[in-house]
Parts: C-alpha cells; sequence; structure tokens
C-alpha cells in the first residue's frame, strides 16, 4: 500500500533556513516520523526561499529588449528582464505568453520566475540554481539527523502541451532514479516492450500535490510504500534530448 502523508504546520521559510531540519522535526511533531526508503517531496518554492533566489522586482533595471518583450506581452519590463535573466532560449512568445526553456533544460512558463505564494507586493521568485545539488544536500542533512535513506524530489508545477491543466513535476531529485526502464520486459502477451520508461520521479510529484495543494500551506509531502528505483538519478535525465523533440 502506498500512502501520502502531507506536513503541516511547517514554519514559513526564509533565506538561511534549514529545510531538511524543519522536515524532520515537523514530521515528529506529525507523529509521522521519516522511514527508511521515504519519499519526500518538497516544493520548489520553499527550497528556493531558502537559498535566497528572491529578487525585489523594485531593484531591476530592464534592457531595451526587455522593455520590447513587455510591450508585446502585456507585462512589466521588471518582470521580463528577470525572466530572460534565467532564460537559455525562447521556445514561444503568443499574447500574454513566455515559454522559454531555462539555464537548467526545462521547458516552462516565465522560466519558472514565480509571484504566487511569495511575500511582498514586488517581490519574485526563482527556481534553485541547481535543484539537483539542492535535493542532495536535503537528503544529506535528513541522513545526518535521523540516519534514514530517503529519496528527496523537488517539485515545481508545469503545463503540458496538448492537454489542459498544470500538474507537478520533479524539477531536482537526489536518492532515486526518475526513470524506470521497462525496455526489454516481456508484457502480458509476451511482446518485448521497446521504448517505454515511465518518468517515476514525475508520478511521484503529481501523487505529492494531491494533499499539498496550492491553498493549504502544505509545502512537504512524504509518500511511503512506494518502491522506486535506487541509485544516484539527476531530474536532467527526464529532459527529452533535443534530437527526440519532435515539437519546439
Amino acid at each position: 500500500m502506498i500512502t501520502v502523508i502531507g506536513l503541516r504546520n511547517l514554519p514559513a521559510i526564509k533565506e538561511g533556513d534549514d529545510v531538511g531540519r524543519e522536515i524532520v522535526q515537523c514530521a515528529s511533531r506529525q507523529g509521522e516520523d521519516l522511514r527508511e526508503e521515504d519519499v519526500v517531496v518538497i516544493a520548489q518554492k520553499i527550497v528556493s526561499k531558502s537559498e535566497g533566489r528572491v529578487v525585489d522586482l523594485k531593484e531591476i533595471n530592464p534592457s531595451d529588449f526587455a522593455r520590447e518583450v513587455a510591450q508585446s506581452t502585456r507585462r512589466s519590463p521588471r518582470h521580463v528582464e528577470v525572466i530572460l535573466r534565467e532564460t537559455s532560449r525562447m521556445v514561444r512568445m503568443q499574447k500574454s505568453h513566455l515559454i522559454t526553456q531555462t539555464k537548467h533544460g526545462f521547458i516552462c512558463a516565465n522560466a519558472g520566475v514565480d509571484r504566487s505564494n511569495v511575500p511582498g507586493k514586488s517581490n519574485v521568485i526563482l527556481l534553485p540554481e541547481d535543484p539537483d545539488k539542492s535535493a542532495l544536500l536535503i537528503r544529506d542533512r535528513i541522513y545526518e539527523l535521523t540516519k534514514r535513506n530517503v529519496a528527496i524530489i523537488i517539485s515545481d508545477t508545469f503545463g503540458r502541451p496538448w492537454r489542459l491543466g498544470y500538474v507537478n513535476v520533479a524539477i531536482g531529485v537526489a536518492g532515486m532514479k526518475p526513470l524506470k526502464d521497462y525496455r526489454g520486459i516481456k508484457d502480458m502477451y509476451n511482446r518485448t516492450l521497446n521504448v517505454t520508461m515511465m518518468a517515476v520521479a514525475d508520478e511521484l510529484a503529481s501523487t505529492a500535490e494531491l494533499v499539498m495543494n496550492k491553498t493549504d500551506r502544505i509545502p512537504v509531502a512524504i509518500i511511503r510504500g512506494y518502491s522506486y528505483p535506487k541509485g544516484d538519478g539527476s531530474a536532467k535525465d527526464l529532459i527529452r534530448p533535443p534530437e527526440l523533440d519532435m515539437f519546439s
């Protein structure tokens, strides 16, 4: 049986806070001490806040190009400037929408720059500079405090081409492989699977969102009872290589 547990009453995270310690203490207060091989899914925003990845738009001087894009998309030039600084490639610009490839390689809206759930009217929050490293540091800290080996997934909300609605996906991973490879295995009719790889880190991130939600102030969830692929992995393993990209 797989159990999904949302951690309630986690303190508001600010720059410099020890996210791993806060998770361990919150789980203990809730009577859900972490166990060996738990999966801990953490909303990107609290990781970014702890790492000081909050920007005050009042302090941003937009470039001429940012002003041009802002005029075309009816956005704040300062906001656009921050998005451009986090962008390696512009994928689509249509009406008010900016779809970009981040410096990490993720393709998402606004390079992951977000205003929701961020204190301060002029503040925006950026993705962690290295989400895999962030995940590993939190995993190591949890092991230091509990002597439990857990998997860590840092999640964020992405849209999906050709499908309505948003889902949570993995942008940082530690302690597990993000893909489960079925290639070479026989299906129930004895046919060999040739291409099937399941994005289990994304599936777990989306599963956690069912208890985390967007307005319930539950930025961390524990998934217990799932046998995930063990080993070292990176969220970048989930990015489709350019030679296999038929659309962008």
